[in-house]
């Protein structure tokens, strides 16, 4: 009458149910081992209850029915939300708002819905443009922008309905990719451009991104713009003489605006650029050409050329600009030729005398040109063949579009003024005075008697140093055509292909052949059109701006050297040929270059290194001025052979001031030049020394040399014969070093004194210092046969007099050939003397070969260059 068990039936079931009252038959169902929701959620088994009638191994008992017992088990949140990914990225493109960008998802490993769900999602990240919803779909809240931000980092979190947030919230990466805008990428705006670099690309990399439109035809245009860069680009700052004989111009040109210097003084008022002679003309300036710079009749044909930078004249009523007036000096205020801008239009006056005709003639020549306001450099050249004027603009012919004809000047006798930037007002006035004045800018003014020049001097003179140049043109490609302007500062290029007009495009260089450019910035545009495949609105590229900077070229120092003192005796400066002025001149360039150590630091400045080289560039002056008193034509002048200056493109002015070369040549061929240049002096009783100063300059003086100075002294007839006998004993050889001697004064004392024994004795004694002399001088030379003319220069000036520090006492009795001894004789006896001490009869030929061979064998100059006077050889130091 008693339950005595409950059985479960099952497999395994977490379960037991154990009896509370056998009576009443309660009983209860209690779990054996911990219940995980996660691993089960519900069990369902069978239960049956046994009576207490049970036998030796429970065989006799009674069981109930079978009951279902039916267990769900309740979930606990222990779980946190873990999303499925470690990081979410993206990409959207810029100024659109989207409805999903992507979407996050997370998981919940309880088992409950509840607490299995995840019922939000959340953006930890502050302040960021984008929004999520519960299902976890991300969207932008405003319209993002690739310039402001090319990519945004947002956390995000997950919350189950539990509200247990993750535990790790997940990285979110939104890329912003621009919209595709058609136009030229990969390209730098700064391109650097160093002297002496050549051509170098502009744009090694770009191309052309067209977002896959139907392009059919590209046309390209490059332009460099360097108008306001010297006149108008960089152009060679030569003056206008060396120019023209550089470019092949016959000579003849006369330079109207040179740089002011003590010949060329009418210049030195004015405004002036000093790195390009350009001089500026602000309407209150004017300059007169002094009296023979130009003949005074140009006869039928001359030429006049020029560079001008001009802009609209001030004004309502515009007054004449005078660019060149020949007018009356004094009383009458009459122009008898002229060149003006009138109105921005060019007008060229030329008014002849009654005496060469009575007619009617072509007096005024006007030109209308746009380019004559423009405020840009452009180059004139009016080329007269009267009664036919042309004018030549940038190379380009023009016919005047108006001719006024006139009657001509009566002829009078008053003198003429040649006046630039404005014109004389002679008469008709109070007080004579400028009137006309020019406003703008000019350079390289010249007049020129004789016919213009060919086109290709013409496009010589103006053509610019510096331009767009296309590196190997032959691999442009196909399909490319391209198109220069003359001064090859535009470019236009056209193709049908987007990788061939890339490739073009990349090939594309600047360059600047001038060794020392004008620093600074050229600006560079390039502009492009598109044509589409059979659509009306087109692609449309912006343009590209982009500049060169063009570094300051490391500066020339110009050096001269030489022997800057030597004595000669009288007879030579008053020979045929005269004595030779800088035998041993050297003009050496060098540049001082900074280097920087890799490893420098920022703030180490001491350890810069300073590298010093020679270069070589041209001069185009070297002067040689007499300091003092000028030459006396009379009885001194300077000479130069002009057999001298052919080949060289070098010209030479002799005057009493000096000597000066001139033309664009290699410091070589000046050295060369200058080495020929004599000095001769026919009334010598009258001079003791003279004095001499070289000076050169490279870019027409924007370099110059340092000053050298020369002093030459001449040794009168009682010093010379003298020197004749000191010559002979005198020869100091390389390995002896120089002695310094007390300050003193050269003297040759004379007296009758009867020679004593210690006299005799001093005689013997010098004789045998000869002998000993001659001998070391000759074993010397044999040993020495191989040695090179290196210190032929420096030997050169060891052996020349320097009357400064030494004092000789002579014996008087010593015999002296006569005061009045022709040069031919001393000339033939210092040749025997020679020939003796070097026991040798050699030609002048050889002589002059072993010259470069013996630095210890006296110097001896050929032919006609005082043919062996031991006087000029073997002198003190």
């Amino acid at each position: 009458g008693e339950i005595c068990a409950f059985k479960i039936h099952g497999q395994e079931m977490p379960f037991e149910a154990v009896v509370l009252n056998k009576t009443s038959g309660e009983g209860r169902l209690r779990a054996k081992s911990p219940i995980d929701c996660e691993l089960q959620k519900e069990y369902t088994f069978i239960i049956q209850a046994y009576d207490c009638g049970s036998g030796p191994g429970g065989t006799n008992w009674k069981k109930s029915h079978k009951a279902v017992v039916h267990i769900q088990v309740k979930d606990v949140n222990e779980f946190s939300p873990a999303f499925k990914e470690s990081m979410y990225k993206a990409t959207v493109t810029e100024g659109k708002i989207y409805d999903s960008i992507l979407q996050v998802e997370a998981i919940d490993e309880d088992c409950s819905p509840q607490y299995s769900q995840i019922c939000n999602y959340e953006i930890v990240t502050a302040d960021v443009p984008f929004a999520i919803d519960r299902n976890g779909n991300i969207r932008n809240t405003e319209k993002l922008s690739y310039d402001k931000q090319h990519q945004y980092e947002i956390m995000v979190t997950a919350f189950d309905c539990g509200q247990k947030h993750a535990t790790e919230d997940v990285l979110v990466q939104v890329n912003v990719k621009p919209v595709c805008k058609p136009g030229w990428q990969d390209w730098d705006k700064r391109i650097e451009y160093r002297p002496g670099s050549g051509s170098i690309p502009l744009f090694p990399s770009i191309h052309l991104e067209t977002c896959d439109g139907p392009v059919s035809s590209i046309h390209t245009t490059i332009e460099l713009q360097t108008n306001y860069i010297g006149k108008g680009c960089d152009r060679e700052t030569y003056s206008e003489k060396s120019l023209q004989k550089l470019c092949g111009a016959s000579s003849g040109a006369i330079d109207l605006l040179p740089s002011p210097s003590t010949t060329t003084n009418w210049t030195a008022g004015l405004l002036m650029d000093s790195n390009d002679i350009i001089f500026k003309f602000d309407g209150k300036q004017g300059a007169k050409i002094p009296d023979g710079i130009v003949p005074k009749n140009l006869t039928d044909q001359f030429t006049i050329t020029l560079w001008m930078k001009h802009g609209p004249s001030p004004g309502l009523r515009a007054e004449k600009e005078t660019i060149l007036c020949n007018s009356d000096k004094t009383e009458m205020n009459r122009h008898h030729y002229a060149l003006y801008v009138h109105n921005c239009r060019l007008v060229f006056l030329l008014r002849k005398d009654f005496d060469q005709a009575d007619t009617f003639r072509p007096a005024e020549f006007h030109w209308k040109l746009d380019q004559i306001c423009d405020k840009e450099w452009h180059y004139y050249v009016v080329n007269v063949e009267f009664p036919v004027v042309t004018l030549y603009m940038d190379g380009t012919t023009y016919e005047p579009y108006l001719v006024t004809n006139d009657w001509p000047i009566h002829p009078s006798h008053i003198a003429m003024q040649l006046t630039v930037g404005a014109c004389w007002q002679g008469g008709e006035v109070t007080k004579p005075r400028f009137a006309q004045y020019f406003h703008g800018s000019l350079a390289s003014l010249t007049i020129r008697p004789g016919k213009i020049e060919s086109q290709k001097v013409i496009s010589c003179l103006q053509a610019c140093k510096e331009g767009l140049d296309i590196n190997s043109l032959e691999s442009l490609g196909q399909g490319i055509k391209y198109h220069f302007n003359p001064s090859q500062s535009v470019l236009v290029m056209e193709g049908d292909d987007i990788e061939n007009i890339n490739q073009a495009l990349r090939k594309v260089s600047y360059i600047n052949s001038r060794q020392f450019p004008t620093a600074g910035v050229r600006r560079l545009k390039v502009s492009s059109k598109v044509q589409c495949f059979g659509e009306d609105v087109c692609i449309s590229i912006p343009d590209i701006d982009a500049y060169v900077m063009v570094f300051q070229a490391n500066e020339p120092k110009i050096t001269i050297t030489g022997m800057d003192h030597f004595a000669r005796p009288a007879a030579q400066f008053e020979s045929e040929r005269g004595v030779i002025l800088l035998p041993d001149i050297r003009i050496v360039s060098t540049v001082t270059k900074m280097e920087h150590p890799v490893d420098l630091r920022e703030h180490d400045r001491a350890s810069k290194q300073v590298v010093v080289e020679e270069m070589l560039h041209n001069l185009d002056f070297c002067d040689v001025l007499v300091i003092g008193a000028e030459l006396d034509p009379a009885q001194e002048c300077l000479e130069l052979d002009h057999g001298e200056l052919q080949g060289k493109h070098l010209d030479a002015t002799n005057s009493t001031a000096g000597y000066s070369i001139y033309g664009v040549a290699s410091m070589f061929s000046y050295e060369q030049v200058l080495r020929q240049l004599h000095y001769r002096n026919w009334g010598t009783s009258a001079t003791s020394d003279r004095k001499f100063r070289v000076k050169c300059s490279e870019l027409n003086g924007r370099y110059t040399s340092n000053e050298f100075n020369l002093e030459v002294n001449i040794l009168h007839s009682s010093n010379s014969n003298f020197m004749d006998h000191v010559n002979h004993m005198i020869v100091q050889p390389q390995f002896l070093q120089s002695v310094q001697h007390p300050e003193g004064s050269v003297s040759a004392v004379h007296s009758s004194v009867v020679p004593s024994v210690a006299t005799i004795v001093i005689i013997i004694c010098v004789s045998i210092l000869v002998f000993v002399i001659t001998l070391g001088v000759y074993r010397i030379r044999t040993a020495h046969q191989h040695s090179s003319a290196e210190h032929e220069g420096a030997k050169e000036n060891e052996m020349d007099w320097d009357d400064s520090a030494l004092t000789i006492t002579v014996n008087p009795m010593e015999k002296y050939e006569k005061p009045h001894q022709t040069e031919e004789e001393s000339e033939e006896e210092d040749i025997d003397d020679e020939e003796e001490d070097t026991t040798s009869a050699e030609s002048d030929d050889s002589e002059e070969e072993e010259e470069e061979e013996e630095e210890e064998e006296v110097i001896v100059q050929k032919g006609d260059k005082q043919n062996a006077t031991r006087q000029e050889q073997l002198e003190w130091d």
